[in-house]
């Protein structure tokens, strides 16, 4: 079996793993097919979940029953990286061609408005365009978000350098390991996030500079990982306060930055839950998808 045969076999397997009643979207856009993942009542304020690189949209297997009893959960697949997405027609690679992407597939889903969550690289897309379009969205959760607030450790940066080098699903997971150790880190997810390093040697997010928090307007729920190898999750939380008064900044004390969102997945769902519940007497007029 191939490396990519081997990486959508595990795919698949997570994908299995999504509450019944999932379904699978093929999004046309300007840059390509968007697939996306959807669970949840059709009616309701679509929340889109963006991933960290390499995970999938299939990432959110452990949490799509929970958000997805009150949310049309739509869990994207974001093109550049592994996964289901394909690129074709303009090429997608400045961030402005990144929000026009996400404008598209908004449009393709039919979706006015969204509440917007993600991990790590996934959470500087969703903070970016929060800040692009706060017209469309209602709601912004950013799970241990990178180059958002804060760098990288230099610690950090050296320690995933052999599987920036030369990828080996071997190497990536004994990364993942250590990145994870004391968790109960999905070992299937970790699987899975070995063999997009090594499976898709040609994979190419866009990347941009860090985006300056300090205009935006919509209600903003920080969940840091309190023992996030990837920076300082207290000097996150500091700069988050600073730079956005309004937002409310929490800490997962006893994760890290890879273990989420599949470790410990009732306590974090408990936690955006309740930030999505807040306004739900006001928010606009649901959109379908």
């Amino acid at each position: 079996m191939s490396g990519s045969q081997e990486f959508f076999a595990a795919y698949d397997a997570l994908l299995a793993r999504w509450p019944a009643g999932t379904t699978e979207i093929d999004v046309p856009t300007p840059y390509g097919t968007t697939r996306v993942h959807a669970y949840g009542p059709a009616g309701t304020t679509p929340l889109l979940l963006l991933h960290g690189g390499g995970s999938t949209g299939t990432v959110w297997f452990a949490n799509a029953r929970t958000l997805g009893a009150r949310h049309r959960v739509l869990a994207v697949d974001i093109p550049g990286d592994a996964g289901r997405s394909t690129r074709r027609g303009r090429p997608l690679r400045t961030t402005a061609d990144l929000m026009d992407w996400l404008d598209a597939l908004l449009d393709g889903l039919g979706a006015s408005r969204v509440h917007l969550l993600g991990h790590s690289y996934g959470a500087w897309i969703a903070l970016t365009y929060a800040l692009h379009a706060a017209q469309r969205v209602d709601r912004l959760v950013l799970l241990d978000p990178t180059q958002c607030f804060a760098g990288y450790r230099p610690a950090f940066l050296l320690r995933s350098l052999p599987v920036l080098v030369r990828p080996t699903a071997a190497r990536a997971l004994a990364f993942l390991d250590r990145e994870t150790a004391g968790t109960d880190t999905d070992p299937d997810w970790k699987r899975l996030y070995a063999l997009a390093a090594s499976g898709f040697p040609d994979r190419k997010l866009v990347v941009g500079r860090r985006p300056d928090p300090t205009g935006l307007s919509v209600p903003l729920l920080v969940l840091l990982a309190g023992r996030s190898g990837t920076h300082d999750a207290a000097k996150v939380a500091a700069r988050a306060r600073r730079a956005v008064p309004h937002a409310r900044v929490e800490t997962l004390d006893r994760l890290t930055h890879f273990a989420l969102p599949t470790a410990a997945p009732a306590e974090t769902d408990r936690r955006i839950a309740a930030f999505l519940a807040a306004d739900e007497g006001t928010a606009a007029a649901p959109d379908g998808a």
